[in-house]
C-alpha cells in the first residue's frame, strides 16, 4: 500500500469533499429545475439550462468524484478492497457515474433540444433521476461517516491481523526504553 504524507492525505480528502459536495449541489439544482417544470415553469427555458448543467458540470463532476475517491482509497490506509463500506461506496458511485454518463446526461440533452415539446412521461424522469441520485449520494455520505461493517475477511493463505507481528508504537518503544534503562 502506498502511503502519502498527512498533508497530502488531507488535501486529497478536501478535494474529495469539495467535488462530492459540488456533485450533490448540482444534483439538487437539477432536481429543483425538474420540479419547477412540474409546477408550471417554462420547459423551453428550464430544459436547456438542465442540459447545460448536466453536460458541463454534473457529468464531469461525477467522473472527478469517482477518480478522486479511487485515488484516495489507494493512497490511504482504508484501501480500495479492504473494507466493506469502501467497496459499497465504490460500487454505488460506479453505478451512479455510469447512469449519469449513459442515461441522465443524454436525457438532459434530449430535453434541452425538445424543450416544451418533451412528452409529459419523460418530464417525470427528470425529477425521479435526480431524486434517486441525491438519495444515493446521501447513502454514500452515511457510509463515509459511520464506516459500517468493518474489514473484509482476509483470503486463505494471507496473514490475518492477529497473526501478523505487532508493530511497536512510539509509546510502546518509549516505555520499553524507560524500563530497560532502570534495570
Amino acid at each position: 500500500m502506498a502511503r502519502i504524507p498527512p498533508t497530502a492525505r488531507k488535501a486529497l480528502l478536501t478535494l474529495h469533499l469539495v467535488t462530492s459536495l459540488g456533485w450533490l449541489g448540482t444534483d439538487l439544482v437539477l432536481l429543483t429545475l425538474g420540479v419547477a417544470v412540474q409546477r408550471g415553469a417554462d420547459p423551453a427555458v428550464v430544459y436547456p439550462v438542465t442540459a447545460l448543467l448536466g453536460t458541463v458540470l454534473f457529468a464531469p463532476l461525477s467522473v472527478l468524484v469517482w477518480l478522486v475517491g479511487v485515488v484516495s482509497a489507494l493512497l490511504t490506509p482504508w484501501g480500495l478492497l479492504r473494507y466493506r463500506w469502501v467497496l459499497a461506496k465504490l460500487a454505488l458511485t460506479t453505478v451512479m457515474v455510469g447512469l449519469v454518463l449513459f442515461l441522465l446526461t443524454p436525457n438532459l440533452r434530449h430535453a434541452g433540444e425538445l424543450g416544451a415539446a418533451l412528452p409529459t412521461r419523460d418530464r417525470a424522469d427528470l425529477v425521479i433521476a435526480p431524486a434517486v441520485s441525491t438519495s444515493l449520494m446521501i447513502i454514500a455520505t452515511v457510509l463515509s461517516t459511520y464506516k459500517p461493517w468493518g474489514r473484509r475477511p482476509t483470503r486463505p493463505g494471507r496473514a490475518t491481523d492477529a497473526a501478523r507481528p505487532a508493530r511497536a508504537t512510539r509509546a510502546t518503544r518509549a516505555g520499553h526504553d524507560r524500563a530497560t534503562t532502570r534495570t
